[in-house]
């Protein structure tokens, strides 16, 4: 194993932002550098909600320049969304953003031929309107002849090379967690051609080299390899939870979060899917067991309705504000679409007979109260359905920012909360390459690099979880 020093370019697309970041890695070093972050900002137009797709690539290539010489590119994003190609791979039309409409009722009509519970014990995942499934019933494919996830569309057109990489496609709903494979009968029932998919790729496989017009633009010298990594980029950050041993809970925070175990096995069990869980495939036969929770989403809405006022100032008055004075189910469906978070935030206080938060500071502490209670029940939930104890949960992502939401995360889970690393999608995506080319070993041996060259805070919990008992019971109540 080489002792060199290695630099990895690692693109991080979220839903709201993207960034690419600069990583070197020795076999006791690691470096995380911004090089260029950019907007992710969805367009509606007449048909619906669209992603912005070439402006992203356009940040892509912006990011590749800035970051500079590279042994290796590695691409990560969110989940379920997919360009469409024509026979020629060109891409038929701007891809569509899993908030948009075009899946309200679909569920039910996938139902009707294979049931729910069928479902969930051949895929094993968790039901949420917008899944790739879903979107997919929901198209009209028209001349579509090959389908990217949206990771594996920028892979595409960086090296023209095409792939579908597999802990991504464990989202859409057609793998087989068990098997690790499609899963053909439930395609075939569902009539879905399996050939629109390119062959699954596995983190740290080759994805191709970058094209000599990318490496024009870019001003890089080749050859300049991609590296298939997590592409999912919650099994990006999940692969760089700084954890040891396998007691423990991760929540990887941002827009959303997921919150949840990692196993060596799907829970495919009927308790399972009625309490909403996933089970998404991860790095090294590892499977993420997991549930989806409306996370920083709700405040960042808040925030965008408000003017966009300073964070900083707004956590203090809202650490101010008595605790658990209202909660609401921060899971539920009905916050999922834009626009007027605060004013629907109170209305559901109302409905469920709470006080209603007027100022601002009082709908973020009924948001970041909300969130640690969901983050306590997924927490909760998750062991006791895997029959796999915790001692300790680990907050990745841009929540560990927020130190109120994960003390009061520590304070409802009644358990140590370890905070950091921030970018820990990023830190993932490069360590998956870093191991691809020999520079770090197994995920046991990611995550020792992590704890040593990464800060991390730690959160005690406070004051009993007897209130946060009793809030949990009151949102459960009719």
């Amino acid at each position: 194993m080489s002792a060199a020093v290695k630099s990895y370019a690692a693109v991080d697309l979220g839903a709201s932002s993207g960034r690419v970041m600069a990583g070197r890695v020795g076999l006791d070093s690691l470096e995380l550098t911004e090089a260029h972050r950019f907007v992710n900002r969805p367009v509606r137009v007449p048909e619906g909600l669209r992603w912005d797709i070439l402006s992203l690539y356009a940040g892509v290539l912006d990011g590749l320049r800035a970051a500079g010489q590279v042994d290796s590119v590695g691409i990560d994003s969110w989940a379920v969304d997919y360009g469409l190609l024509d026979a020629d791979g060109a891409l038929l039309g701007n891809p569509v953003h899993y908030r948009d409409s075009r899946t309200e009722g679909v569920a039910e009509k996938v139902w009707a031929t294979v049931p729910a519970a069928e479902l969930y014990a051949a895929t094993g995942l968790q039901y949420a309107p917008f899944n790739t499934l879903y979107q997919l019933t929901a198209d009209q494919l028209g001349g579509a002849q090959r389908l990217l996830m949206i990771p594996d569309l920028l892979t595409y057109w960086l090296t023209g090379e095409q792939g579908t990489e597999l802990t991504n496609a464990s989202t859409t709903q057609l793998i087989d967690p068990r098997t690790r494979a499609w899963s053909y009968d439930i395609a075939q029932r569902l009539g879905i051609d399996l050939e629109l998919f390119a062959p699954l790729r596995q983190p740290g496989d080759p994805a191709g080299l970058l094209r000599p017009e990318v490496l024009e633009e870019t001003g890089l010298s080749g050859p300049v390899p991609v590296t298939a990594v997590g592409s999912h980029d919650t099994a990006s950050a999940v692969a760089a939870v700084p954890a040891s041993g396998e007691r423990f809970a991760y929540i990887c925070t941002g827009t959303w979060s997921l919150a949840g175990l990692e196993l060596e096995a799907p829970v495919l069990t009927e308790e399972s899917r009625a309490a909403n869980f996933t089970n998404e495939l991860g790095l090294d036969g590892t499977v993420r067991y997991l549930r989806n929770i409306m996370g920083l989403w709700l405040l960042q809405e808040c925030l965008r309705a408000w003017g966009d006022p300073d964070l900083g100032a707004l956590l203090l008055d809202a650490s101010k504000v008595p605790a658990l004075r209202s909660v609401v189910d921060a899971g539920d469906a009905a916050f999922l679409a834009p626009g007027r978070m605060p004013e629907r935030i109170a209305g559901a206080c109302r409905v469920s007979g709470q006080p209603v938060p007027e100022s601002p500071a009082e709908v973020t502490r009924c948001i970041l109260d909300s969130l640690a209670l969901a983050h306590r029940r997924a927490v909760q939930d998750a062991q006791r359905l895997a029959g796999h104890p915790v001692d300790v949960v680990h907050v990745v992502g841009g929540g560990t920012r927020n130190a109120l939401l994960c003390q009061l995360t520590a304070d409802a889970c009644g358990l140590p909360v370890v905070a950091g690393p921030t970018e820990a999608a990023a830190l993932g995506n490069v360590l998956v390459q870093a191991r691809a080319h020999g520079l770090v070993g197994d995920l046991a041996g990611m995550r020792r690099l992590l704890v040593n060259t990464q800060p991390l805070t730690r959160y005690e919990p406070r004051g009993g979880t007897e209130r946060w008992r009793a809030a949990q019971a009151r949102l459960a109540a009719p």
